[in-house]
């Protein structure tokens, strides 16, 4: 399971199903899988950021570096089950871990402030200058009942975007 000249048994399709938490169809995973290949040029059944860099989508987001960082060098089964956070079928708690993964680039489990404002001068460029950022960033934090020095962990994340509703899906064509 891993490059293209391989085909997916069922007991493949089942594994990665139960992997990613049933957020896919089969029909779903046989459709990422033949994807997952021609993004696997190599054949060597990992993806590499070159390679995920062929995708427009993530080529042209603001946030495609720090996607790659959570990208690079994924099998298949993680491959699916990053992607998992995107499926109508994944729980807001899941949508959430996600999020708090980009905004954590360190890998600490934690997100400072700092981490949000560089978030914020990735999506915002030129557009916005920095004392603004800070401003805004500053005003949203206080809102939720933070403050500028406070860290915060995937339960705050929890706190602050549970009772959203996170509109993060994808549709997967299936043939």
């Amino acid at each position: 399971m891993g490059n293209g000249s391989s085909m997916l048994t069922q007991y493949d399709i089942e594994g990665v199903q139960e992997h990613c938490s049933n957020t896919f169809s089969q029909q779903e995973i046989v459709s990422l899988y033949q994807r997952f290949c021609q993004l696997d040029r190599s054949g060597g059944g990992f993806i590499s950021a070159d390679e995920f860099m062929t995708v427009p989508e993530i080529a042209v987001n603001p946030l495609s570096q720090r996607l790659l960082r959570m990208l690079d060098g994924l099998n298949f089964k993680e491959f699916v089950l990053f992607l998992s956070a995107f499926s109508s079928q994944a729980s807001l708690q899941l949508k959430v871990e996600f999020i708090f993964k980009v905004y954590d680039s360190d890998g600490n489990h934690k997100v400072s402030f700092n981490d949000v404002l560089d978030i914020l001068r990735d999506l915002t460029g030129q557009f916005i200058a920095e004392h603004q950022r800070e401003h805004v960033l500053t005003k949203v934090l206080e809102e939720a009942g933070y403050r500028k020095d406070s860290v915060l962990v995937p339960a705050d994340f929890m706190k602050i975007l549970g009772s959203s509703v996170l509109k993060m899906e994808v549709e997967v064509p299936v043939d």
